[in-house]
């Protein structure tokens, strides 16, 4: 990759050598300073203070999966940004939710899409979901360094297994280990609060526009108490993005559609304000 190629107009013969289908590995081998984790950091002393992304959730149903995330970026007590988008294609059949540190979250997604595109081309076939969670949990891992800095990334990966026929969920820790849910699962600093609420709204039998739904009402309550999350913010128009993954693919939730599904929450919430009651039995 060093050699000067301009006068030739040829690629270099690290491009044109077949190897491992990882680009991940590829770029570890010919330029590993690209790779975020292999960046070394300057001493600091005390927390870096950096944009952080915060609550992510995401719910299965019969036919698929959804993944919502909130949209607001904090740094400290701080607000960075109030529409930040969270929730990303991972590839036609899933889909990630980034948590912790924004700049780096964002570049390693951008790096995973790479990642499953690369694989793709070389390998004439896609990686199969349980793959994708492992290359994702494999590249997390190598971020360790930075996440003891307190740098960390904790994604939510989701998608529907053309195999199995059905949507998963996968969380993860800051150092890569891998857990799939089952039914639904949140992470990020309102992870507690709005798990909480989809524990009480969850049900097997979910349609689509139900699960959609009961996203936006966990990210609602997290929201109501955890100053992280940012709720819908009709003022702005700046609603929650959700996201679904079907046999038919990855689709985004219009600003239309979600708009009506967060209105109809506020709606209900002006007068049952902690939401929803689940039965007692």
């Amino acid at each position: 990759m060093e050699a000067n190629t301009r006068s030739i107009g040829r690629l270099p013969a690290a491009f044109l050598t077949p190897g491992s289908s990882s680009f991940m590995d590829f770029l570890g081998a010919h330029s590993p300073d690209l790779l975020p984790g292999n960046r070394p950091l300057p001493p600091v002393q005390g927390a870096i203070e950096a944009p952080h992304g915060t609550t992510i959730v995401g719910a299965a149903f019969p036919g698929g999966v959804v993944l919502a995330g909130d949209r607001r970026a904090t740094m400290g007590n701080v607000i960075a940004q109030r529409d930040i988008e969270k929730v990303f294609p991972a590839d036609e059949y899933s889909a990630v939710g980034i948590a912790g540190t924004a700049g780096l979250a964002v570049e390693m997604v951008k790096l995973f899409q790479l990642e499953l595109e690369h694989f793709e081309k070389v390998e004439g076939a896609q990686l199969s979901l349980e793959g994708k969670a492992n290359r994702l949990s494999t590249m997390i891992r190598s971020n360790l360094g930075m996440a003891m800095q307190g740098l960390a990334v904790v994604p939510l990966f989701a998608g529907y297994d053309l195999d199995r026929e059905k949507g998963r969920i996968f969380s993860y820790d800051v150092t890569g280990g891998r857990s799939e849910e089952h039914g639904f699962a949140a992470t990020g600093s309102g992870s507690v609060f709005a798990r909480s609420a989809l524990k009480k709204l969850f049900r097997e039998d979910f349609t689509e526009d139900q699960a959609a739904t009961a996203v936006v009402q966990a990210l609602y309550d997290a929201a109501d108490d955890d100053s992280a999350t940012g709720g819908p913010d009709m003022a702005r128009r700046i609603y929650p993005i959700v996201t679904v993954i079907t046999e038919d693919g990855f689709r985004k939730l219009s600003d239309t559609e979600v708009s009506d599904i967060a209105r109809a929450v506020h709606e209900r919430r002006l007068e049952q304000p902690d939401g929803p009651r689940a039965a007692l039995l």
